[in-house]
């Protein structure tokens, strides 16, 4: 029988944070006085917690998934070896921001923004080019979340397939709209580019917070 997939909140500790296994949690633990640690069956519940009060969770039982235990499974932990880009529009368009922050961390490492007029998708898409050339430029193998299949195949395609018609007040956005794409066709990368399962993990790290 597959071992049940678990994930450990530690809110005092040596090292708090979430943990994908119980022998890390317990490293992040041992020896301090006062501890405070649960488990949870999701990454979305237990990073819910770590952003609350342990005494909301002492000596209850954790909440459910929306997904079943077999397709938690599936899915397992985000890797943490990574970073995790957004954007966010208030309108369509409206003023857009996006930004790049390590998952792990929640680290901010790039932001751009807030521009005039813009919608999520191109701000997704700037994103997600964005992250790729930190990561290249750094040298880093870690590999990059979006939560945007549109940005995903807009790379993947090297275009930008969005319907905003430019105008003297987005010439900015579409100015690094037309950088974005000469990157894309002028480099080649091998970084990973993965869907952040947002049911099963929760928001993503880069998040905006506005929803």
């Amino acid at each position: 029988m597959a071992k049940k997939e678990k994930f450990y909140t530690v809110w005092k500790g040596k090292r708090p944070g979430i943990y994908t296994s119980w022998e890390d949690c317990k490293a992040a633990i041992a020896g301090h006085k006062g501890a405070q640690y649960k488990s949870f069956p999701s990454f979305a519940e237990a990073k819910k917690a770590y952003n609350g009060n342990y005494a909301d969770y002492k000596g209850k039982k954790t909440g459910q998934s929306a997904l079943s235990k077999a397709q938690l499974l599936k899915i397992g932990a985000p890797n943490f070896r990574s970073i995790s880009v957004d954007a966010a529009s208030s309108g369509n368009p409206g003023v857009m921001e996006y930004r790049g922050v390590d998952t792990k961390t929640g680290k901010e490492l790039f932001k751009q923004g807030p521009f005039e007029q813009g919608t999520n998708n191109i701000g997704e898409f700037l994103a997600l080019v964005h992250g790729l050339a930190y990561l290249k430029q750094h040298h880093s193998n870690r590999i990059i979340y979006s939560d945007s299949r549109t940005a995903m195949s807009w790379v993947r395609k090297k275009t930008c397939n969005s319907k905003l018609v430019e105008t003297p007040k987005n010439k900015a956005v579409f100015d690094m709209v037309r950088r974005a794409i000469a990157w894309l066709k002028a480099n080649t990368y091998s970084t990973e580019v993965v869907k952040w399962e947002t049911k099963a993990w929760g928001e993503i790290p880069a998040d905006f917070g506005r929803k």
